[in-house]
This record gives structure tokens, sequence and C-alpha cells, in this order.
């Protein structure tokens, strides 16, 4: 049986979202962290063996603070450092699990954005469920807007057919045995243009499967979007 981790993404200091005395994912929405609406959906998901939460260092003790003050099951989340890059976060707990002696051709990561605390049961599920079968997998939606292009900032250079055009949200999910060796393959000039994880195997020609995502399942980068978390967060209450 594989082992299957949940892997929390809140290395992130938030600048976008202006002058606030704490990363955006230590803001309260509905009387408690963002980032703890985000861990409760991985803990309480029974496909996970171990929730790891990879933080800022000097973050590092309030993370397992408020875990421990929120999340009831707190034995089943880790609180790791990140590291200087999105990719490089995830490879801290790729090494973590490693170190435990767990990773293996099997083993998997669901990694995902500590500030989108409203994904779903149904996302994660098939995260799990396409990670395993084809590797790795995005969680996108349909673009609704024409996406333009301009490669140079001041003119068009491309309006690609939006039929063939996603928005990427996350969970992103991976054979992490494979991610491992496949990041540590890149040049660094490859380094350099990756995203996210996702690009690592497409510049390596993998098999990376879509997974449905939701239009709620937003990620709150900037104050405007406190509002509307709000809003949804009352929605979410109403439904459970």
């Amino acid at each position: 049986m594989s082992n299957i981790y949940g892997v929390v993404l809140a290395g992130g200091i938030g600048s976008r979202m202006g002058n606030v005395e704490k990363p955006k994912q230590f803001l309260e929405l509905g009387g408690k962290p963002i980032i703890i609406h985000t861990i409760e959906k991985f803990v309480v998901h029974p496909g996970f063996d171990e929730v790891l939460v990879l933080s800022p260092k000097a973050w590092i003790s309030y993370t397992r603070d408020i875990i421990r003050k929120y999340i009831p099951m707190a034995d089943k989340v880790t609180v790791l450092l990140g590291g200087s890059t999105r990719n490089e976060t995830i490879m801290n707990a790729i090494r973590y699990i490693e170190e435990k002696g767990n990773l293996d051709d099997e083993t998997i990561i669901v990694t995902h954005d500590s500030v989108r605390p409203f994904v779903t049961h149904r996302i994660l599920e098939e995260n799990i469920r396409f990670a395993g079968e084809y590797g790795a997998c995005d969680t996108v939606i349909p673009a609704t807007d024409t996406i333009v292009e301009s490669t140079d900032n001041l003119k068009i250079t491309d309006i690609p057919n939006r039929r063939y055009m996603y928005q990427g949200q996350t969970p992103q999910s991976f054979r992490a045995k494979r991610l491992k060796m496949l990041y540590e393959a890149l040049s660094e000039e490859e380094k350099e243009i990756l995203t996210d994880a996702c690009k690592i195997m497409v510049l390596k020609g993998e098999h990376v499967h879509l997974v449905q995502g939701e239009n709620f399942n937003i990620k709150i980068t900037y104050p405007y979007d406190i509002t509307v978390a709000k809003a949804l967060l009352g929605m979410e209450d109403k439904t459970c």
C-alpha cells in the first residue's frame, strides 16, 4: 500500500496582500487562520497518512502553536521548513519522507496552496487517484476569459484558442520519487523558468492528467479575496 502525504505549501510571505503584520496564510477568516481551514480539509480526509505543512523559518513555531490550538488531530500534522522557491519547498517535503524511509515508487504527494481553503473532498480524492494512475495531475478550471499573450508587455503577440486554455489551481499531485528524480535532472536554466511543479513534468515530457477544479477553489492573494472568502465560508457553513 502506497504512502500518501498531504503537502500544504505555506512558505510565502503574502507581499501582494499589502501592508499586513503577518503572512496572508495566518490572517483570520471566520475566527481562525486561513491556513487552519486548509489543513482541516486534509486532516479529515482518510486517504492521507500524514499532512506536512511547509512554513517560513520565522513562523515555524507559530504554525505549530496554531495547529495544536485548532486541529484536534494535530498528531497527524508535521511542520517543516519551507525552501527558497516553491519547488525547493516541495523538495524539502520529499526529503523528509525519504529520511523517514517512506519514499518509494508508489509514494504520492498532494501539494496544495495554504491559502486555498475551499478545496473539496472530491478534488483531493481525484488528485490521489490520478496521481497514482498517471504519475502526476493538476487541478484546473476552463478559462472563461480570452487569454492574451504579450512577450514584451506592450503589444499582443498571440491570442490562443480559449477552448484549449485552462486556469491552474491546486492541488498538484505526483509520485514523489519520480518528481524528485526529474527535478534533480533539470539544468539551472530550466529551473529558472519553473512556475510550479507541474512544469517540471511537462519539461521532461511526462503525462500530467487534468483534474476538474471548482470556481470557488480560490487562492486568497489580495485584500479583495478576503471579502470573497468570507462570503464563500458563509455558504460552506450553510451546506455542512
